[in-house]
């Protein structure tokens, strides 16, 4: 079909789908169950592509949204843990008849180019992980309506932040090396300026220093294996007391301990423990398995587009942080007798 100079109306539509103005807006109103055939509805919304049409949903009054799109700014997808982010948003807002478009920040962090003419004619919201916040001032996502994922709720750019008990998390690190009778402890913290690392590392710093006869280094590393691997070479060759437990920001940086300390002869957990955070799929293949925090990334980005649904019908989020989980593996176990 020829798209005309003009924009394609419902009418347009209807006449090439064979169809009423009616049926035409059941089918893109997400009401044709029950009172069109599937095939009639699939006729429409080919005749809707072909066209280029697309409805003016806030014309016929329903309460959420103009294009019924939202932006997911994630950092660079070197992991899965975003990708299941996105699996959890995307469910969500497929049951509310919104689309979710994928935006990773390019290097991870800093400014991202405008993937639309303007993302503000183009979404309806966004939801982004702290992790990726720069990105926001260059597609001018903070001027739309913003749920931040990861991020402090006192200081937070958006209307609403949903986050992972990460806190938690790390008090059950600590408390389980600590109940294994670990006291020198070493850090590899993410070389990432996010506020779920500067927690991390705050309430690890607390839960140690409350033990008497306990010491804490902090080693950054990027989030890559190779990073990690030399951070933790660059410790552990330090002089000093030697740690008995490897605390990680992350399962890559874990996987880059592993690698460290078997260069240097030493065993996981026999001589080293080391701990996680995510429990992504690496965790149990690397030998042996990884003692790490499960986040739930699929409840992560369920919530963060409930999240925005209630913010754009101007209700109130649902409160609470996610729960997470201590997974104990076999990279964990008492320190060998001084």
């Amino acid at each position: 079909m020829v798209r005309g100079s003009t924009r394609p109306t419902s009418r347009d539509v209807a006449q090439a789908a064979g169809v009423s103005q009616a049926a035409v807006s059941l089918v893109l109103g997400e009401k044709w169950r029950g009172r069109v055939s599937e095939t009639t509805a699939e006729r429409v919304r080919e005749a809707a592509r072909d066209l280029g049409y697309r409805p003016n949903l806030a014309a016929r009054n329903l309460r959420l949204g103009r294009t019924r799109t939202v932006l997911l700014v994630v950092p660079a997808l070197t992991t899965e843990f975003f990708a299941g982010v996105y699996t959890g948003a995307a469910r969500v807002a497929a049951d509310h008849g919104f689309g979710v478009v994928l935006y990773p920040s390019p290097e991870g962090i800093g400014p991202a180019r405008d993937p639309f003419a303007s993302a503000q004619a183009a979404l309806d919201g966004v939801i982004a992980s702290s992790m990726a916040a720069d990105a926001l001032t260059a597609i001018r996502g903070d001027q739309l309506p913003l749920v931040m994922l990861d991020s402090d709720p006192a200081g937070s750019l958006g209307a609403a932040t949903v986050n992972l008990d990460i806190i938690d998390g790390v008090r059950q690190v600590a408390a389980h090396l600590l109940d294994l009778g670990h006291r020198r402890f070493l850090h590899l913290a993410a070389d990432v300026p996010s506020w779920t690392f500067e927690i991390r590392a705050r309430e690890l710093a607390g839960r140690v220093a409350a033990r008497p006869g306990t010491s804490l280094r902090t080693a950054p590393a990027p989030i890559s294996i190779e990073g990690a691997l030399a951070a933790t070479e660059a410790a552990l060759r330090a002089p000093g007391p030697a740690p008995t437990a490897i605390v990680c920001d992350d399962d890559k940086l874990a996987a880059g301990a592993y690698k460290a300390l078997r260069r240097l002869g030493l065993r996981v957990p026999e001589d080293v423990s080391v701990t996680g955070f995510d429990d992504l799929g690496l965790a149990t293949a690397i030998d042996p398995e990884l003692t790490t925090v499960r986040l739930d990334a699929e409840r992560f980005g369920e919530q963060g587009m409930h999240a925005l649904l209630a913010v754009l019908e101007g209700r109130a989020p649902e409160a609470g942080d996610i729960p997470v989980e201590l997974v104990v593996r076999g990279s964990t176990a008492p320190p060998k007798a001084s």
